[in-house]
This record gives C-alpha cells, structure tokens and sequence, in this order.
C-alpha cells in the first residue's frame, strides 16, 4: 500500500507560495542581461523536483469506476451535490453551458493524459479518461468510531469493492474526525499498486475547519480576511468538499502510484491541482479566488457548470509546459 497523498488547501501552503514568488521573481529579472546579453533566466536552470514533470508510470485512463462509501450522516440533499458532480465530468447527458465540469475534465485529458502511457504499455497512447458513478455504500452509523486513523482509511476504501483502474471514494461526515483533518490535510488519496485500485479521502470540514477546508465560501483563519463567498449549493461544508474531491480525483489519476505527474518529492507532491492551491479564476492572489461567474439569482460564486442545474467551483490545473494555472474563467 503506497503511502497517501494529501491535500491542504488555501494560501497557507507557505512552501508552493515560496515556490510561486520565486518563479515571479525570476520571471521579472529575464530583461536583466548578463555579459555577452544572455539574460538572468537563461542561466538560471531549476532543478528537477522544482517542476511539475512525468516519471514514466501508470495513470488511470480509460473507464474509471468510481464508488462512494459514504460515512456517517449526509443528508438526499448533500450526496446529490457529490453525485451530479460525478457524473457531470464525463456525462452523457446534454452538454452544459459554458465553461462546465466536463471541460475542466477534458483539461486534465489533455495536459496530462494524452501525454501518458497506458498501464503495462511503454508506448505514449494518448489516452483518456472517463468517470463512471458504480455503486454507492452507507454507514451512517460509523461502524468504526467517530475518530479515524490513517490506515482506516483503506480499510473502509476496500468495502466498496474497487476493481482495477476503480476510485474508491470515502467521504466522512462533519462530525467525524480523521488524523491529520484541518492540521495538515482535507483530503487525501492513496493507492493498492498490486491491485491496480486507488482511494480518495474528502472530510466535511463544515462545523470543524471550514476556514482551512471550505475557502473561498468561509473566511480564511489566516491572512487576508476577505468576504466569504456564497457557495452554489448553499453547504458551505459540501461544496468545499466538491473542491477537495476535485483536487484528489484529478491527483489520483494523474499520479495515482507516486510516478506518474508531480512536483517535489513523491511522498509530499504537488500534482494537477494542488500546486495552484488558492486558484479557481483569472487574477487570483492571495486572499482572492480570482474572477469568477456569479449567479444573478442566488448570488453564488462559481466557475463551471454541472448536471441537473448545478453550479461548482473548481480548481485550477497546472498546465506543465507553460507552468501557469489553467482556470475556466
């Protein structure tokens, strides 16, 4: 069982920031020549863990099963806005307006998919990847306690029965606790390589770190006290939890065996969308989400369109070959 790989969110992820600052530094010097006029950027060679790159292993392409375990209390209401989100990134259904869920889909398709090998084939296929919802499993009386560890995790991942290539994705209610939940992490994914399965973890951060796990739709504990924004469904605790799925789906099938797409070292990377923590549209900084689209009717923030209606905010994907965050709006 490989190690997981977590998720922290907003602006205090002080060591990507650093990372950002440089590379602006950096950038800003280029007119800077140097004897014989090269330029301070052409001399300057980052090291190989500083960029986001392939390591030549396994991504998830093709059919990708994906099954809930949903732990603890959700209300219909909440699991629908996991389910449309689920099924808005490759669904058959009309195609949504402009920008929509699939599209930050098919981004994740073409920055990294396409540029990767199939499982057990050396050759580069061009491949995709397409989410199936499969099966859903509910313990709502939390069989385990209402404080999990680490290696529960994967324990309850295994009830669902993921098949090769599958995402188990185990979700836990507000008021459970899980180690590491708002210290360190609001999510994380891991991976059985033997098997060829892969788990998500996203916690419900609502009543316990909404300003850690729920932001820009709370107000941050730290740094620039902003307003928050409305979120779209009105959950503030499940629309952040839309983001941190967001963030590890894509992590898990970009790099779901710690060598496929990634920034650092393997066992605490940055991935598809964790190294534009804080970015969801043009402009972001810290402390602003960026531009994004706003609902006339409910005042809600968002950047892309779903199934059934349904509005998200989304992530940014980091696009490898410009090293820039890509946004929908």
């Amino acid at each position: 069982m490989a190690p997981p790989h977590s998720c922290f969110r907003g602006w205090q992820n002080t060591s990507h920031v650093a990372l950002v600052l440089v590379s602006v530094l950096l950038l800003s010097s280029a007119r800077l020549s140097v004897g014989g006029g090269r330029s301070l950027l052409e001399l300057y060679k980052p090291p190989a863990s500083a960029l986001l790159t392939y390591h030549n292993g396994a991504v998830l392409q093709g059919r990708i099963p994906v099954s809930i375990i949903w732990y603890g209390r959700f209300t219909p209401a909440q699991k629908a806005v996991v389910t449309d989100f689920l099924q808005s990134l490759t669904t058959a259904s009309p195609t949504a307006p402009s920008p929509s869920v699939s599209q930050w889909w098919n981004t994740i398709n073409q920055l990294y998919l396409s540029k990767a090998r199939m499982s057990g084939n050396r050759a580069r296929s061009g491949g995709s990847a397409q989410v199936a919802l499969v099966g859903q499993v509910n313990d709502e009386g939390c069989s385990l306690g209402k404080r999990l560890t680490l290696s529960q995790l994967p324990q309850l991942a295994a009830r669902v029965g993921a098949k090769k290539g599958g995402i188990a994705l185990v979700l836990t209610a507000q008021d459970v606790t899980v180690d590491g939940f708002c210290m360190s992490r609001c999510g994380l994914h891991g991976s059985d390589a033997r098997a060829g399965t892969a788990y998500v973890w996203v916690g419900n951060s609502a009543t316990q770190c909404p300003g850690q796990c729920a932001w820009p739709f709370h107000q941050p504990l730290y740094g620039p006290q902003t307003p928050a924004l409305v979120p779209p469904s009105g959950d503030v605790g499940m629309d952040g939890m839309v983001i941190n799925i967001a963030s590890m789906v894509a992590g898990t099938v970009t790099n779901p065996f710690r060598d496929g797409f990634y920034q650092g070292e393997k066992d605490a990377p940055l991935e598809a969308a964790t190294a534009c923590t804080g970015v969801y549209g043009s402009g972001a900084y810290p402390g602003f989400a960026g531009n994004l689209a706003v609902d006339r009717t409910t005042g809600a923030s968002y950047n892309a369109n779903g199934a059934n209606g349904r509005k998200y905010l989304l992530p940014a994907l980091f696009d490898p070959a410009t090293s820039t965050c890509s946004t929908l709006v």
